[in-house]
């Protein structure tokens, strides 16, 4: 797993600043925390770790899943993690030594996908059992499902303003929801294949999803029109995350690169060869002066 500084101008090229090793399987996820002094990634080997950037301090393991952790998420507001594994559970965790823990029951599938809203006052998350549900932080009290997928949720999240939430799910498409409502309110169906990835860009004007067709859509979400196409990758597209600028969207693969894309210029900005198999993750930092994979 990989730090990189992102460069801060179009000369600059993106620098590996850090590597890290612990995880005994496959790396499914990584976050930043918001303070810059950790980063979280979850795995198959069904543990989190959190790595603190001062070399001194030593990387803090959390156990807890009894199955593999397919998504992390740290809170913009409060100091708490949230985890979604393969054993329908969602875990919010304090990033300190300890480790301690509370377990929501969440689904009755794996959970594939949780994000915490702007305001850290709830929490999205999507499973295998095809629904999407919403909880109230922070004790995790249950709030609304969103069901409309007919195949297993890869990832949702919540607009800026939390007041919708986007979702795409092997059912080859990407749904946009109105939380208040309950109720899907436009469905995209233009991939040719499972949707891994969604994201709302900054402004909540638009979204960007990633699928197993190797592609890359941008949608107008006021038009509900597709308005960028990419043939980004020689893989399935694993996830892809905005710079809080708006104007770049990283992309990571199975063919092993993670790319940068120019979304004012509409091209392929910069491609990374760093990893040695399949790029299952990528996140900038929230200054977006780093990235991490």
């Amino acid at each position: 797993m990989d730090t990189l500084a992102a460069g801060h101008t179009q000369t600059e090229d993106p620098t590996l600043e850090r590597s890290f090793r612990g995880h005994k399987d496959a790396v499914t996820s990584v976050v930043f925390n918001p303070n810059m002094k950790q980063l979280i990634s979850g795995s198959l080997d069904t543990t989190l770790m959190v790595w603190n950037f001062k070399p001194q301090l030593r990387a803090y393991r959390f156990t807890g899943h009894k199955a593999a952790v397919h998504s992390v998420a740290f809170s913009p507001t409060n100091d708490l993690i949230a985890s979604g594994s393969k054993d329908r559970t969602v875990r919010l965790w304090l990033p300190s030594v300890e480790g301690k823990s509370s377990v929501i029951k969440a689904h009755n599938g794996t959970i594939r996908t949780v994000a915490f809203s702007r305001d850290g006052r709830k929490l999205i998350t999507g499973s295998d059992d095809k629904t999407v549900k919403v909880w109230g932080l922070p004790g995790g009290r249950f709030e609304c499902a969103l069901s409309g997928h007919t195949n297993w949720v890869r990832c949702a999240e919540f607009s800026p303003d939390n007041r919708m939430a986007v979702s795409c799910a092997d059912d080859k498409t990407v749904r946009l929801w109105d939380i208040a409502g309950h109720r899907c309110v436009h469905t995209f169906s233009d991939h040719n294949g499972f949707v891994n990835s969604v994201k709302f860009h900054p402004d909540g004007t638009c979204v960007a999803s990633a699928g197993s067709d190797n592609v890359i859509k941008v949608y107008d979400t006021r038009s509900n029109s597709l308005v960028q196409h990419y043939d980004a990758h020689a893989g399935s597209v694993n996830t892809v995350a905005f710079h809080p600028s708006g104007n770049f969207l990283l992309s990571s693969s199975n063919d092993g690169t993670l790319k940068v894309w120019d979304l004012r210029e509409g091209q392929l900005f910069y491609t990374l060869h760093g990893h040695e198999g399949p790029t299952l993750c990528g996140a900038f930092s929230p200054a977006g002066d780093y990235f991490a994979s």
